[in-house]
């Protein structure tokens, strides 16, 4: 049957679509290293409050403000609770945010490339956009970004896909600058040697969003936060859902976080485990920027990238190819435990 009329929005008919990774049917024989999982299981307190999770609870309502998880993050980060906004992953936090403060010419501005969720969700509000590329390097574009002077100004460090960190004497300055909202993305802050978190107490303006997806090992929790000063999250707490954070998230979240030692070894072994695979694709001809994620964003050295993409799928391995003019001659891999590199590595090299 043909639809004669459109039941949406003008914009949502116009836009794509955020298009996640290729998730393959549990119990196929693939190889994931292409959304940026941590190949390492969760903290065993988190599973253990899993299996023995109180039913009783699931018959309540949660907390509204996850005050649970909130504690286990201020005891880790020594900030106070009122500064902590916990959402269903991260993505939930910059959603908000989005939802609160932006709209027609309240802009949402951000440099590419860069995490393209950023689009799509001001696409659904809707709201206009502002791209500024990239300085070479990766050198963040501050001029640029302080004169689109958005209604929030999204960066991401590390950023994906490219996995530079942007320095924090940059991302003061812009926030110096910018009237709005800047949001600092560090979903992959983890796998990196610094953060922004100190610009939370220099500016009122400023949020940091973290989550429990890579570090942690739980991104099918779906458990993130937001950091910022009281103020600017009294009005994104209007927006959030009721009880956006169901009690076993909270309570296996809150497991997960007082763990920091068995997160830290995990990390500190996917860090090792990067800086061997980035040695490995220098030798097969591959370009390989330092990266502070876990992952690597490789070119590989005939520009085929799309037929090693291919090439590697039919094989039963995934890696994330990017069909954007800007992005499409590199592959990000994520790195993987040490034999599921090796194997990565011994597909790609009769490939090359």
């Amino acid at each position: 049957m043909t639809r004669t009329r459109s039941y949406f929005r003008s914009n949502v008919d116009a836009m794509t679509g955020y298009v996640p990774g290729e998730q393959p049917k549990p119990g196929t024989p693939i190889l994931k290293l292409n959304t940026n999982e941590n190949p390492y299981p969760p903290s065993p307190k988190a599973i253990a409050v899993l299996r023995n999770f109180d039913p009783e609870q699931l018959r309540r309502y949660p907390h509204p403000y996850a005050d649970e998880f909130r504690q286990a993050i201020s005891n880790v980060f020594e900030v106070p609770k009122d500064w902590l906004m916990v959402g269903n992953g991260s993505d939930e936090i910059l959603n908000v945010i989005i939802r609160a403060c932006a709209e027609g010419d309240r802009k949402v501005v951000y440099p590419t490339p860069t995490y393209v969720l950023y689009k799509t969700l001001a696409e659904i509000q809707p709201a206009e956009v502002v791209e500024v590329s990239y300085l070479p390097g990766y050198q963040l574009p501050i001029d640029g970004l302080a004169e689109a002077d958005g209604a929030i100004t999204f960066i991401a460090s590390p950023n994906s896909p490219s996995g530079h960190v942007v320095p924090l004497d940059d991302l003061r300055q812009l926030a110096s600058r910018l009237t709005g909202i800047l949001m600092i993305d560090e979903a992959y802050v983890d796998f990196a040697a610094s953060s922004a978190l100190p610009l939370v107490q220099e500016f009122e303006n400023v949020i940091v969003s973290r989550t429990l997806s890579k570090g942690y090992s739980l991104a099918g929790l779906r458990l993130g936060f937001g950091i910022a000063q009281p103020a600017l999250l009294s009005g994104l707490f209007k927006v959030k859902d009721s009880y956006n954070i169901d009690a076993i998230a909270c309570a296996v979240g809150a497991a997960a976080m007082e763990d920091q030692t068995y997160k830290n070894d995990c990390a500190e072994k996917v860090k090792q485990a990067r800086k061997q695979l980035a040695i490995a694709l220098e030798k097969l001809g591959f370009e390989v920027p330092e990266s502070h994620g876990n992952f690597l964003w490789v070119r590989p050295p005939s520009d085929n990238a799309e037929a090693l993409y291919l090439g590697l799928k039919a094989q039963g391995l995934l890696v994330r190819y990017f069909k954007q003019p800007e992005l499409n001659q590199n592959l990000r891999i994520t790195v993987g435990l040490p034999e599921q590199n090796e194997r990565l590595l011994a597909l790609l090299e009769p490939m090359l």
